[in-house]
């Protein structure tokens, strides 16, 4: 019979912060940076941050680390929501992009009433 050793989480935090720091790097590069090595790192801070214990240690890191927050709250979406960004900053948001869609349908509007009506006797002798 095969024993299965019991899956824990990492704690050590090690190997995650490396790879937040270079996604930092990354983001902020003013050199390009290939799109294959971005995605490297990505995909590698992916599984690290699905093998790490929750926690404060883990909090405090993303906190320090914009680009892995970012990276955690888009794999973690269907669990939790944008449960690291500031409500401030989302509702913020939200408020331009209703503003936005309002002015678009205003405009929209405003072309259909002031667009000039056809003659219904234009081209009839």
């Amino acid at each position: 019979m095969n024993a299965t050793k019991p899956f824990s989480l990492k704690t050590d935090l090690t190997v995650t912060h490396v790879l937040a720091e270079l996604l930092e790097r990354l983001e902020r590069s003013a050199e390009p940076v290939g799109a294959e090595q971005y995605r490297s790192v990505v995909l590698h801070l992916v599984n690290e941050l699905g093998d790490v214990e929750p926690g404060t240690a883990l909090g405090a890191l993303l906190d320090t680390h914009p680009a892995a927050a970012e990276l955690y709250e888009n794999v973690n979406y269907q669990y939790a929501g944008l449960c690291r960004s500031a409500l401030d900053a989302s509702l913020a948001a939200e408020r331009q992009a209703k503003e936005a869609l309002q002015r678009a349908m205003s405009r929209a509007v405003n072309r259909s009433i002031n667009q000039p009506k056809e003659d219904p006797n234009y081209g009839q002798s």
